[in-house]
């Protein structure tokens, strides 16, 4: 057999960096709990037709077939699901009848993208996504939220720190529209494309979308206003546009900014090149960049939507940012600024003198185990050296001698070099040697 090749855009990560995922996967569940939100996962395929609903094309979803249709059973086409949102949209029209609103949720699970692998960015991925949808009507003051939440669980983890850029929907399309501008999403779509081809492209792409030069360098001056606080809203009033809507979006926007300022004063931006070129936004959206990994552009993002979730009069408008966990993994996996303490959950290897002996050995382990202790026996009884050497290699921390003769037992911190007596009922090690932790 050949030696197998990896496949491009499925990360497959070593033990100590999936140690490491799953420390950030416990911080961000705690994180939003404490929030309130609700765990929940769906299933991994939708039918085609509701997947492509947002615009995506058939050629970033991966199709499934049945191996064995019966009688030429032409079925829904079925596709892995591409994000979380579609898959939630569907659960919440589903089960609108079981569920409490404001529902919150969150949702950490695999999804599946046809898209050309590159630094943090994959085919197969862990996104973890929190949203809070309502019934009828979703009042403003969860757009400032959401980004409080996102701070703390970022925080909460030994990473860079990151800021939060937010626009809102409401506040571009209403000074396109105040512009005289007769197509304020497609503007929206193309100004998205700002870091990508740079002002002058943009600017170009505008102008080819109906508008006048004139109107082109407005768009762009708006696209420059960036601000910690409200006093963006003064800059926006400069430019001299006026619309009902741009006032509603503008307000909405000072209170998300202005939330996050008195909550977590830095963490939050308003850059109003900021557009999310998905039509199912409304209001607010954001963007995350992380210190020193900006070029990659962003590892967390999301916004207001009112109408992806509607069945007749019911409609189900919601708030929802993601944060693309393989995406941010794999950027800090790259450049080592992620790791953990040892590379195995094991904090104790028991020595082994005889073979006829492990017995004994096991008992030991057992008993460090029903207090919460990993541990292993030694694999062999090798001379003691080569058990220690085997630690050492494994990174393991703590060695246990097992009573031997007049010798009771010890235990020994390879690390140090200092060992004490062992009583398995009572030894433990130091808190922070308990389980291998992010750093």
């Amino acid at each position: 057999m050949t030696r197998p090749t990896p496949l491009s855009g499925f990360p497959e990560w070593l033990p100590e960096q999936r140690l490491a995922e799953q420390q950030v996967l416990d911080r961000l569940r705690r994180t939003f709990e404490l929030y309130g939100f609700s765990p929940l996962e769906t299933r991994a395929v939708e039918p085609l037709d509701q997947l492509l609903r947002k615009g995506e094309t058939s050629k970033e979803v991966y199709t499934l077939r049945r191996l064995q249709a019966a009688d030429g059973d032409d079925e829904q086409h079925l596709g892995l699901h591409f994000d979380l949102t579609v898959p939630f949209a569907r659960y919440v029209l589903e089960n609108a009848g079981k569920l409490q609103f404001p529902f919150r949720r969150y949702q950490i699970q695999k999804v599946w993208r046809g898209e050309r692998p590159a630094a943090g960015r994959y085919r197969e991925f862990l996104q973890a996504d929190i949203d809070i949808v309502d019934r009828g009507t979703l009042p403003a003051h969860y757009e400032a939220e959401i980004p409080l939440v996102i701070g703390d669980a970022l925080r909460s983890l030994p990473i860079p720190p990151v800021k939060i850029l937010v626009n809102n929907r409401k506040l571009c399309e209403g000074f396109y529209r105040g512009l005289g501008l007769e197509q304020p999403e497609e503007i929206l779509r193309i100004v998205d494309k700002l870091d990508k081809i740079g002002p002058a492209a943009v600017s170009v792409e505008i102008q080819k979308a109906g508008a006048s030069e004139a109107q082109a360098d407005a768009c762009l001056a708006l696209a420059a206003i960036r601000a910690t606080d409200a006093s963006f809203a003064d800059a926006v009033r400069g430019l001299g546009v006026e619309h009902p809507l741009l006032d509603e979006g503008v307000a909405e926007l000072v209170a998300v900014v202005e939330t996050a300022r008195e909550h977590s004063p830095g963490l939050v931006e308003a850059t109003l090149k900021i557009a999310r070129g998905l039509d199912y936004y409304t209001g607010t959206v954001y963007e995350t960049e992380l210190t020193g990994f900006e070029q990659f552009g962003s590892i967390c993002s999301g916004g207001r939507y009112d109408n992806l979730a509607s069945a007749g009069s019911d409609v189900f408008p919601g708030v929802g940012i993601s944060i693309g966990v393989s995406r941010l993994l794999g950027l800090l996996f790259k450049a080592d600024a992620l790791s953990v303490s040892r590379p195995v959950p094991t904090a104790v290897l028991v020595a082994l003198w005889t073979e006829e002996e492990r017995a004994a050995s096991n008992r030991i382990a057992a008993a460090l185990r029903a207090r919460g202790i990993a541990t292993e026996v030694a694999p062999v009884p090798a001379k003691l050296g080569k058990q220690i050497r085997h630690a050492e290699r494994r990174g393991i921390p703590f060695v246990w001698f097992p009573a031997n003769g007049e010798q009771p037992d010890q235990v020994k911190d390879i690390r140090s070099g200092e060992q004490v007596p062992g009583d398995a009922t009572v030894w433990a090690p130091p808190a922070e040697d308990m389980t291998p932790t992010l750093r």
